[in-house]
């Protein structure tokens, strides 16, 4: 029992810390130390480094939150602790 534990916390922290790895590069990286290089590209009008820093960190959180809630659902299921 105490190593199921063990492994869902092991998983459930290595989830975290992919996801939380992915909005760094867009918020931080994509945002404001590439930005100069991405701003030479446009999204609808806009310099694609403009628009990481306003927008699409919030659009790639709302993402991960569902890809969150979707892999955690998983795992609640393969080790029986999911909501019935």
């Amino acid at each position: 029992m105490a190593t199921d534990k063990k492994a869902y916390w092991k998983t459930n922290l290595r989830y975290l810390s992919l996801l939380l790895s992915i909005w760094f590069l867009v918020s931080f990286l994509c945002g404001i130390v590439f930005a100069e290089s991405l701003n030479a590209f446009y999204i609808a009008g806009f310099p694609l480094g403009f628009w990481f820093a306003q927008q699409g960190s919030i659009y790639v959180f709302v993402i991960i939150i569902f890809i969150y809630v979707y892999l955690m659902n998983k795992l609640d299921k393969k080790f029986d602790v999911d909501e019935v």
